[in-house]
């Protein structure tokens, strides 16, 4: 498990986002629909068409996280 340090914001993005998306399309989504900086340290989570899927992009300080489900 990856310990999340307290204080963390999640953010969670409305609709489905396409889940071939990488880590650079998600960021870039971040930046450009969210209005936030994706290597700020936010927690963004993104959902699948389906509800199935997650993936979540994180900077954690020392580089930057992709996790899916």
């Amino acid at each position: 498990m990856i310990p999340i340090p307290s204080g963390v914001r999640v953010w969670i993005a409305t609709g489905h986002t396409d889940m071939r998306c990488g880590f650079p399309s998600l960021a870039l989504r971040v930046q450009e629909v969210l209005k936030h900086n994706p290597m700020g340290g936010g927690l963004f989570c993104f959902r699948g068409k389906r509800g199935d899927l997650l993936k979540v992009i994180w900077h954690d300080g020392q580089g930057a996280c992709l996790f899916t489900n």
